[in-house]
């Protein structure tokens, strides 16, 4: 297996400035071919026409091609590097120029009449792009002129992305001397749930202190990014902070409303978790760093070689596509393995093109919890490479549904470990399904709801000082913590180093996709048959809304009893941990 990117098939195909070439070339004769026909907003059969010419630039040539794409993978292995940011914002400037000479196409369809909207979407020849259209129309009332979406366009590094890039990059920057033994960023963020308490508590204060150091530049920052959304949102027409996320992901907000106030309302379900987790560990009280520590040991080498061969059981045993997916990613480098000084912390899936290879990115330091980690990205690969069949308008999934691939194949593994293990190692693979679980659904939505709060505020006061923001993050966090945990300065500056909540409002997308994929486990628990069903859900994309798609299978996710459902078996999971904890004499 190859353990680093292997980016040289980006390089292929000729010299960067030669696909620039192309690229540019490819885009002029669109360009030149429909700015000034206007017969495509007319007839169906010609903006077929027109559409299949976008399509193809989608899937070959858009997204800055592969210079982009080889140029930002680079940065997240090293992202200090100066020349390598120098090289990635001049492609960038590209990306973003070739995109503002397209951006009239798209524009134009979303501004025509009510009438012709209802005869594109009934017209035959148009079918394969229904649901694209679909989208773009109800997104149009917020889409501004030409020249005020370049604007918009050009304005998006100096005003979002160099200032979530500068405090990111300075985190990764840092290093510490722990046990003699100087360890980087991502390590001392993964010793903190150790279970040797002096290394944990080594870890934990040399994190805090690298935290605190930022704590100043993050005020500032979080507020710039915040006046950018706040009048990003005014001038598209947006009336709540989070609805311009909900359009992107194709859901309704009352789908995503609905989930929020099914999570909150069983908070007591995480709070009785780690109220259990206290006794098993033996403490009074929690620190906020401790959250996710370690409870005990599962036999087994959880070394990244011992780690992946489980995982290809585990795919294999589910559907030979799946681990015939994870073979390939494996020999042909496209998983990033171990942590490194100035790579970006935590792990990710990513492609931007249809023809382009699919990336993932661990930070694999030898731990059961980094077993799961695997598992979830090769899921948004396995579901990424599915979705290929579908034209390069469709390939996405909406972040609505993104971690439903991702949270299924992480607890399939997890079943799998349960098979071989004691009653010991099942309280302790049940605990760490548990603290999984409540991560993934209650930790996420108390995060969404202080989004919504820290938005909100911020555009009453104008400005919040690192005290208001760090008061605002302590009061969602113990919603779901419970009283077990102390408040502390920890807590507080929970917000400086959480990446998501610069991605704003993504977080749902987390409890979302698990409650989801507990409804598609539960199909194939019943019968192996139905892992059909999982695989076409798999490969839908963005063709339709995850709300029909769903329909499609008998799953209705605007209903508070379909998020209730998916609440309760966590609620089960959690009595029989109990219940065993009991039996071991553990409680």
């Amino acid at each position: 297996m190859k353990k680093e990117w292997d980016l040289s098939v980006l390089e292929k195909g000729g010299s960067f400035e030669g696909k620039r070439e192309e690229i540019e070339s490819q885009v002029r004769e669109f360009v030149e071919r429909w700015r000034g026909d206007e017969s495509h907003l007319e007839n169906p059969e010609t903006l077929k026409k027109a559409l299949d010419e976008f399509e193809n630039l989608a899937a070959n040539y858009l997204e800055g091609g592969d210079e982009y794409y080889y140029f930002w993978l680079k940065k997240q292995i090293d992202q200090n590097d100066a020349e390598l940011k120098a090289k990635f914002n001049k492609v960038d400037s590209f990306k973003k120029k070739i995109s503002n000479e397209l951006n009239f196409f798209e524009i134009n369809l979303s501004k025509i009449s009510n009438e012709k909207r209802e005869e594109f979407l009934k017209a035959e020849a148009l079918k394969d792009y229904r649901h694209f259209l679909e989208r773009l129309f109800i997104r149009g009332e917020h889409i501004l002129g030409e020249k005020e979406e370049k604007i918009m366009s050009l304005k998006s590094s100096s005003s979002y992305e160099f200032w979530i890039n500068m405090l990111s990059g300075f985190l990764s920057k840092e290093e510490a001397v722990l046990k003699m033994d100087k360890k980087s960023y991502s390590e001392i963020r993964s010793l903190m749930d150790s279970q040797d308490k002096k290394l944990r508590e080594e870890a934990v204060k040399a994190f805090n202190k690298i935290v605190m150091k930022y704590e100043d530049v993050a005020e500032i920052e979080i507020n710039a990014i915040l006046e950018d959304k706040k009048a990003n949102d005014e001038l598209r027409g947006y009336g709540r902070a989070d609805q311009e996320r909900h359009l992107q992901d194709d859901i309704d907000t009352k789908v995503v409303d609905s989930l929020v106030r099914s999570v909150s309302d069983r908070s007591d379900i995480s709070r009785r978790f780690y109220a259990l987790k206290a006794k098993l560990l033996g403490f009074e009280k929690f620190t906020y760093s401790e959250r996710s520590m370690e409870f005990g040991n599962v036999s087994g080498r959880w070394d990244y070689d011992n780690s992946a061969k489980m995982i290809k059981k585990v795919f294999s045993d589910l559907d030979g596509k799946f681990s015939e997916i994870f073979e390939e990613f494996s020999k042909e480098g496209k998983i990033e393995v171990f942590p490194k000084k100035g790579k970006r912390d935590g792990a990710f899936c990513v492609n931007l093109l249809k023809r382009q290879p699919v990336f993932v990115m661990l930070n694999h330091t030898d731990r059961l919890k980094d077993v799961l980690t695997i598992a979830h990205e090769m899921g948004h690969a396995i579901n990424a490479e599915l979705m290929k069949k579908n034209n390069a308008l469709s390939i996405e999934s909406p972040k609505s549904t993104a971690e439903v691939a991702s949270t299924f194949m992480e607890d399939f593994v997890l079943e799998e470990l349960l098979k071989t293990a004691s009653d010991e190692e099942k309280l302790v693979l049940r605990v760490q399904k548990l603290q999984e679980d409540v991560q993934t659904i209650f930790r996420q939505v108390s995060c969404y709801r202080f989004e919504q709060k820290l938005h909100e505020q911020f555009r009453k006061k104008g400005y919040l000082s690192k005290e208001d923001i760090g008061k605002m993050f302590s009061e969602e966090m113990k919603i779901y913590l419970g009283e077990i945990f102390e408040e502390g300065k920890d807590m507080e500056n929970g917000w400086i180093y959480w990446p998501h909540i610069r991605d704003y409002f993504y977080v749902y997308s987390y409890a979302s996709g698990l409650l989801i994929s507990k409804a598609l486990q539960k199909l194939v628990k019943k019968d192996r048959k139905e892992i059909e069903k999982v695989k076409d859900f798999l490969s839908e994309g963005s063709s339709d809304s995850p709300k029909n798609i769903f329909s499609k299978m008998g799953v209705d996710i605007s209903a508070k009893e379909f998020w209730n459902a998916g609440l309760d078996e966590v609620e089960n999971l959690l009595n029989e941990t109990e219940n065993l904890a009991k039996k071991l004499g553990k409680i």
